[in-house]
């Protein structure tokens, strides 16, 4: 009797020891992992080809993937988070639809043990120990990238019309600034009317089509995304101008709708941001979880296409 006594204790003892070890989740030590994913939305191209990558990737790594959309809407995403959280999955994965407001449902899955990894969008939080890593790209490149191209390709005077992605989403703010930090070495060069088209198809053929009528000379449209930039084609379509060509567009995605368009010579420039981030996610999640030390940010190697290298890659486009 006494032996039982000794060994049930023991492995009481062993078992305390072990939940104390750094909080790793059976999962880290070898066990089922299971990604709780809250996805943006559905808003564009790229957005698909995103989601696509993360399901299709989690399969391949053998990862139970719970996945929620969005809608574009933060309240959403906090609702999904808070979920995941209840559910006690190993990992949180977000693309967050805005950079704020996020530090008190992230300090709710830290308490709760369950690492976060940014994906596609960063945060604006004072608190990294939220997050585990960030995988993504650099926005502000990206608005960098679009600008150069424009100052390669522009003399005298051109006024530019953005059109901006979601309010207070890293991507618009970040490729807004980009953009501005470069141009602002050609005061010829003006960014005359800006506002937010969403991200969607439908909100850039709006924007355009108000940005058409209310100011008498555009030259060139900085799209935030292919979506935005596709819309704003059919605007300037619709107003009797030729796009590419009475008025330039510069994008940035290069997802395959935008690169036919590219191609066609009715978009003139378009930056690459890589929707196929799966891949990396699901490396990523196997090294947190098994508590290896990760970058704190992982950028994407991405480039940029003129009609010519579009045509060029077409063939052999993923997305």
């Amino acid at each position: 009797m006494l032996k039982k006594i000794t060994t049930a204790a023991s492995v009481v003892l062993l078992s305390a020891l072990a939940a104390c070890s750094g909080g790793q989740s059976p999962a880290g030590a070898g066990g089922a992992i299971t990604m709780g994913f809250a996805q943006v939305g559905a808003e564009s191209g790229w957005r698909t080809a995103n989601t696509k990558s993360v399901q299709e990737a989690a399969k391949a790594a053998g990862i139970e993937l719970k996945f929620s959309d969005a809608q574009q809407k933060q309240e959403n995403q906090l609702k999904a988070i808070r979920s995941y959280i209840q559910q006690k999955v190993s990992v949180i994965a977000f693309s967050p639809v805005v950079e704020t407001g996020w530090d008190t449902v992230l300090l709710e899955a830290k308490r709760a043990s369950i690492p976060v990894i940014l994906t596609d969008r960063a945060i604006d939080s004072d608190d990294t120990s939220l997050y585990r890593t960030f995988l993504g790209s650099d926005f502000v490149e990206e608005g960098r990238k679009a600008a150069d191209w424009l100052l390669a390709n522009s003399q005298g005077q051109v006024n530019v019309v953005e059109l901006q992605g979601t309010t207070g989403a890293a991507p618009a703010i970040d490729r807004e600034k980009g953009f501005a930090e470069k141009i602002a070495a050609r005061p010829d060069i003006k960014v005359v009317a800006s506002q937010t088209g969403d991200f969607t198809r439908s909100g850039g053929k709006q924007v355009m089509e108000a940005f058409l009528k209310s100011t008498p000379k555009i030259d060139v449209v900085y799209a935030h995304n292919d979506d935005m930039g596709l819309g704003a084609i059919e605007a300037i379509k619709a107003a009797g101008k030729v796009p590419g060509k009475d008025i330039r567009i510069i994008t940035v995605d290069a997802v395959r709708d935008g690169m036919q368009a590219l191609a066609n010579g009715e978009i003139n420039f378009i930056v690459e941001c890589n929707p196929l981030l799966g891949k990396q996610l699901m490396e990523l999640t196997k090294k947190v979880l098994a508590g290896q030390q990760v970058p704190a940010r992982v950028v994407t190697e991405e480039g940029t296409f003129t009609s010519e290298q579009a045509r060029a890659a077409l063939p052999t486009r993923q997305y």
